[in-house]
């Protein structure tokens, strides 16, 4: 029986929804959001790089963030449009592959640039005589080098453990890009190994990432609640605030998936959870760490003139 199965090369891709009425409107938001999400992203990089205001390295690693959420949402929005406006959904084994090696590496990165960005206001808040020589420039080229490299590489381990499974009975993927849990199910070879392996390191990196990056919050608070100086305080907990509103929304979204509900997510409610951390937050991360940031205000004013 094992020969006679026609191993599959090609899956369709279901998508958010079949109903016909909805696949225009859809479109014509989902590219909306792509568009204002890649002008955000870009255009603070943009900034960051003109301004030498911006030349810190809180800027450093916020370019950065701004970097892999811009690959985030490119790795998954095109392919979601396209299927939006065309009746062929089908995805090549490779393409889908590719497709969440790029999604899982930049998602990983993020993690680690996140905790950088924590430890850099921990250093700037905690030790502020010290900071010019505690983040100096090569420390912070080797925690975004490190948290590129993590990110290449634990893609790499899960698409590696992609390709010892086959598929030979259903192509269909319920989600409207390549994420392996669903690919999971449609595997004609047993995926355990694969899931405890994705449920491992969901949970080591999550966890280990968040904890880290709430040490340096609560550190931090203590430090702002000691400052006498009204105007300082209030600077740090704008500031700080932002971060911790994409930090919560960020990693709000994938531990509930990944490590809570797991294979065994609804498939509506995994779709919903999907589109938050791959469309949504990247949306909000410019705006978020922008809206109240005046020297990011003030770098936008200098560069109008």
């Amino acid at each position: 029986m094992e020969g006679n199965r026609t191993l599959l090369t090609e899956f369709v891709l279901r998508g958010i929804t079949d109903r016909p009425e909805l696949q225009v409107p859809l479109f014509l938001v989902f590219f909306f959001i792509y568009v204002i999400t890649m002008v955000g992203n870009l255009g603070l990089i943009f900034l960051i790089c003109k301004d030498p205001h911006l030349h810190t390295p809180m800027y450093l690693f916020l370019g950065n963030l701004a970097f892999t959420d811009a690959c985030t949402s490119s790795s998954v929005t095109p392919k979601m449009l396209i299927k939006f406006i065309e009746k062929n959904d089908m995805i090549s084994l490779g393409e889908c592959f590719s497709q969440f090696y790029f999604f899982c590496s930049s998602a990983t990165a993020e993690c680690y640039l996140l905790v950088a960005m924590a430890y850099d206001r921990y250093a700037a808040i905690c030790n502020p005589l010290h900071y010019v020589v505690v983040m100096s420039n090569r420390l912070c080229v080797k925690f975004i080098c490190v948290s590129y490299l993590i990110g290449l590489l634990h893609a790499l381990l899960h698409v590696a453990l992609l390709f010892r499974l086959t598929f030979c009975s259903s192509n269909i993927i319920d989600h409207f890009y390549c994420e392996i849990l669903p690919l999971y199910s449609i595997s004609c070879t047993d995926p355990s190994i694969n899931a405890l392996v994705a449920f491992i390191f969901a949970v080591f990196i999550q966890v280990s990432t968040f904890m880290s990056i709430i040490v340096s919050y609560i550190r931090v608070l203590c430090a702002i609640l000691k400052t006498k100086s009204e105007k300082g305080r209030n600077k740090a907990f704008s500031t700080c605030s932002a971060h911790l509103v994409s930090v919560s929304l960020f990693y709000g979204t994938l531990f509930v998936i990944y490590v809570l509900s797991g294979s065994d997510t609804d498939s509506y409610q995994g779709k919903l959870y999907s589109l938050f951390y791959t469309i949504i937050i990247p949306l909000l991360n410019p705006f978020i760490y922008s809206l109240r940031n005046k020297e990011v205000l003030g770098a936008l004013r200098r560069l109008s003139k």
